[in-house]
């Protein structure tokens, strides 16, 4: 395993720890206030941006993570005649 294939291992691990956290209710009732955005209350808005955050991160992360080598298949068996 390659030392840029962990840190983008660790990348991905971090992201998922701290999303989860955004989501949480102790941070995320910070953003429970009587305001609205276009008629949308702001805790709405604040959950929506973190969900739209963790798929882009999530889309990045794919991209940036190298294919894992496969071994290659088997060569086929020589044919065995049944006489």
């Amino acid at each position: 395993m390659t030392v840029e294939r962990r840190k983008l291992e660790s990348t991905a691990l971090f992201l998922t720890l701290f999303a989860a956290m955004l989501i949480m209710p102790p941070l995320a009732l910070v953003f429970q206030v009587e305001d609205r955005f276009l008629g949308i209350p702001v805790e709405v808005i604040y959950l929506f941006f973190v969900w739209a955050g963790m798929i882009v991160a999530a889309h990045w992360l794919g991209r940036q993570l190298p294919r894992e080598l496969t071994a290659e298949p088997p060569a086929d068996p020589p044919a065995v005649d049944d006489d």
